[in-house]
């Protein structure tokens, strides 16, 4: 694979001219950008998947949604639908994807809504009669139609973006300079218990700008299981045969946090829809033992494992510090906004 990539070097090298003549032509008012009068965060990273945007999202709302009408608006990546569509009791993970369909039943009282094209996306959500006060643009750092308010930007600590190259030879969508972008950059999935020297370490590898702000953040797991049934401590699975089952980009630290010498382990690709078969081996390889799976690919199994044995692991985002810098920094751009409408 490695191999591979070096010979595609040529094709990388193409793609990124043609990502940046594309991001000039927008820079410079030849392909045009909407604005609209509404507050608009995009989240998004630069690189392909495994930045731990969901976890983000998750965030933002927790932080705002006790005071404003939240919408999120993604594209629905691998979804059974096109279009617009707004998330509603009917709603499954096949007809708007796994990461909205998992907003909109952990989070209710918001708006979910699915469109790859984000301006119409907007604008179906301002035409509501219910319309949202603040809209959160899931996975649009590249979707330059649509000019946020707002821009945060994702990397991973094991994949930083400023030691990365461009598709295919790297995993980069656009170059580096698309950082220059960003307001805010979030340095995710970080070691707990990073060192600030590790930290000012990495701030030099990304090299960025004045204005611009970098936080660290890592993911959190929960000390309890949640299924359809019940809530189970993690402690009590310790000593319990399991099978994880895990379809994410980066599973590695899921299975690390729950995985014991007897458990066995079950992995396929992000995002992956799990066909008969698939349910079958599961269920084959589990027999009667705990299965328990990330909270993304449980809103995919639901419904097709035993309800007595399907758990998953609810997860969050949390800063390493500086998150009250952080939060005043949205909660002051959200309101200012919402004042000069």
């Amino acid at each position: 694979m490695i191999l591979l990539r070096k010979i595609l070097f040529p094709f990388a090298i193409l793609y990124g001219f043609i990502t940046s003549i594309r991001n000039w032509c927008y820079d410079i008012g030849i392909l045009k950008s909407y604005s609209f009068d509404i507050p608009i965060i995009a989240v998004g990273n630069l690189s392909v998947g495994g930045t731990g945007k969901t976890p983000q999202i998750e965030y933002l709302i927790r932080l705002l949604s006790s005071n404003y009408q939240i919408a999120v608006l993604s594209r629905g990546y691998k979804r059974k639908s096109k279009g617009f569509l707004l998330a509603d009791a009917a709603s499954t993970s096949e007809s708007i994807g796994d990461e909205p369909f998992q907003m909109h039943q952990k989070f209710p009282a918001i708006q979910v809504a699915v469109d790859a094209n984000r301006k119409n996306g907007i604008e179906k959500l301002l035409s509501l009669k219910k319309k949202p006060e603040l809209i959160l643009l899931d996975d649009a750092f590249q979707h330059r139609k649509v000019k946020a308010g707002f821009y945060i930007l994702l990397t991973a600590y094991s994949d930083l973006y400023s030691e990365d190259f461009i598709l295919p030879t790297g995993n980069l969508r656009e170059s580096r300079n698309g950082a220059k972008r960003a307001n805010i950059i979030v340095v995710t999935k970080c070691p707990p218990n990073l060192s600030e020297f590790e930290q000012n370490k990495c701030l030099n590898k990304l090299k960025v700008s004045e204005n611009q702000s970098v936080y660290f953040s890592t993911i959190t797991y929960d000390e309890s299981l949640s299924s359809e049934i019940d809530s189970r401590s993690v402690d009590s699975f310790r000593t319990v045969d399991k099978l994880l089952v895990a379809g994410i980009a980066k599973p590695e630290p899921f299975f690390a946090y729950l995985q014991t010498p007897n458990d066995e382990v079950l992995y396929y690709p992000d995002h992956h829809d799990f066909s008969e078969t698939d349910i079958q081996t599961i269920i084959n390889k589990a027999k009667k033992k705990p299965i328990i799976t990330t909270e993304k690919d449980y809103v995919r199994l639901k419904g097709k494992l035993p309800k007595n044995q399907l758990y998953f692991l609810p997860i969050q985002s949390s800063f390493l510090s500086n998150s009250d810098v952080f939060n005043k920094k949205i909660i002051d751009y959200v309101g200012q906004s919402s004042r000069n409408r």
